[in-house]
């Protein structure tokens, strides 16, 4: 018995209108000013030219997935060698009004101390803002920044990432701050204080926070600025 030919099964059969673009974006999240934030571009061109979207781009015929989203890390902000993942995929028929276009989402996680904003040559403006105060987003973008705020939750529940949204040397205070406004709760003190000082992963600096009114503090770091799998929540 002879099976029918399918459709599209060499790629010499698929017109070249039928074949899907894709694309890359970014969610970059910081903590600052008591919120987290996301880095945001107004767009300067069609489609949704003048409003606000999360950066992003084409994927080029000659770089992976991975590269096109540094790529885009560093031309919208300016920095590299930040923890960085990718997050889902997301291809809805219809969510660019342009043509046939899926793309990668990545997220990335920036300390407050490391940022350079500068604007490509696509978008008119770029800025933060505070995740309960975003404007309307373009394309499909709400959907794939709520899905990053949970993804973001639930990894600092069993690793150790919130180190890439803290500098060198930090306060226990300013670590719980940061998990108090990424959860969204407070944590009691001593107890939050005694589980994270039990898992191992930081160090005493033997160093006391400087130039302060209040009482000084004992600075800490990361034993390793790396991902590491811990029940830390």
């Amino acid at each position: 018995m002879t099976l029918p030919k399918r459709r599209g099964r060499n790629i010499s059969d698929v017109h070249e209108s039928d074949r899907p673009l894709v694309t890359v974006d970014i969610i970059i999240f910081t903590v600052r000013d008591s919120d987290l934030q996301v880095l945001l571009v107004k767009r300067n061109v069609l489609p949704f030219k003048d409003c606000w979207a999360l950066p992003g781009g084409f994927v080029r015929m000659n770089e992976s997935l991975e590269d096109a989203a540094k790529r885009e890390l560093m031309e919208e902000t300016g920095v590299h060698d930040v923890y960085l993942e990718q997050l889902y995929t997301f291809g809805e028929p219809a969510r660019d009004p342009r043509t046939r276009v899926i793309t990668v989402a990545y997220f990335a996680l920036i300390s407050s101390e490391k940022l350079t904003l500068k604007a490509a040559t696509d978008v008119s403006a770029v800025g933060w803002f505070a995740i309960k105060k975003l404007p309307q987003l373009a394309f499909d973008h709400d959907k794939i920044l709520a899905y990053a705020v949970k993804r973001l939750r639930w990894k600092l529940e069993y690793t150790n990432i919130v180190y890439s949204l803290l500098p060198d040397k930090f306060t226990l205070t300013n670590l719980q701050n940061v998990y108090e406004i990424i959860i969204d709760r407070q944590f009691d003190k001593r107890n939050f204080r005694k589980k994270l000082l039990s898992l191992g992963l930081l160090k005493d600096t033997k160093e006391m926070t400087q130039d302060v009114s209040h009482r000084p503090a004992k600075l800490y770091s990361f034993k390793k600025r790396s991902l590491e799998i811990r029940a830390v929540l």
